[in-house]
């Protein structure tokens, strides 16, 4: 289950540890892309801001992770 406290710099963490690498920055909106195509898009203020967890599911889920990645990710509960 994912965690509803997670912050913007443990999420661009797990991004970097799964692969994802910063493509552009357009504001407070950061483009991270994989090799394999798959993007998401982080929008942020400050690395220790949380997300609402509707935004949190929507960036999970760009990111084609699952349970499993969540625990491997150390983003479960």
């Amino acid at each position: 289950m994912l965690r509803r406290t997670i912050t913007a710099r443990e999420l661009v963490s797990a991004l970097t540890r799964d692969g994802f690498a910063l493509q552009r920055v357009r504001g407070s909106h950061r483009m991270y892309r994989k090799p394999n195509g798959l993007r998401v898009v982080v929008a942020y203020h400050g690395l220790g801001q949380t997300f609402p967890i509707g935004t949190l599911r929507a960036m999970v889920e760009s990111a084609g992770w699952n349970d499993k990645d969540l625990v491997r990710l150390a983003l479960d509960d």
